[in-house]
């Protein structure tokens, strides 16, 4: 199967972005993923997909901890910035603010929402790592905001909600 090819059918699938972030105030890391999920309610687990190649994945094992953070339409460049594609992912922009979470993880100030997650699993699975955390603490914004999105490539906003209706039998 070409590579390329399989990346591109990937890239139909609309998600959104997070940046998951792990170490501590002082030993700050962070980068970018779109392949975060929900895995359960009881107990609640998440969970983020890190390459194998990637500093993430030898720093949520290191602290035992991860943080999404999931980002608002208008922080693409967050998205950016955490991808490397800025500079350094563990530098941080005087405007950016972190916070220390429960599990000692620090979350980014103003995202859409942020989730504090203790190391719950780890699977290997081909030249990547599943981390399924569960979720110790979780905030968001009092109201609802656009998500930013990830389709074919590119960053998009939200449409017009659709509204669903039943075929006529």
């Amino acid at each position: 199967m070409e590579p390329r090819l399989f990346r591109q059918v990937l890239g139909r699938f609309a998600t959104g972005v997070t940046v998951v972030t792990t170490g501590t105030l002082e030993d700050f890391h962070g980068m970018t993923a779109n392949a975060f999920a929900s895995v359960s309610l009881d107990p609640p687990l998440v969970l983020v997909v890190v390459g194998r190649k990637a500093r993430t994945c030898q720093r949520i094992p290191q602290f035992r901890a991860f943080g999404v953070n999931i980002l608002k339409a208008d922080q693409a460049f967050l998205s950016d910035w955490f991808a490397g594609r800025f500079g350094s992912q563990d530098e941080l922009s005087p405007e950016l603010q972190l916070y220390t979470a429960a599990t000692g993880t620090p979350l980014l100030e103003g995202t859409a929402a942020q989730l504090d997650c203790r190391l719950y699993q780890s699977h290997p699975a081909g030249d990547h790592i599943i981390f399924v955390g569960e979720v110790r603490h979780l905030r968001m914004e009092e109201e609802v905001v656009e998500p930013l999105l990830f389709f074919a490539s590119r960053y998009h906003r939200l449409g017009e909600p659709l509204t669903v209706t039943p075929p006529r039998s």
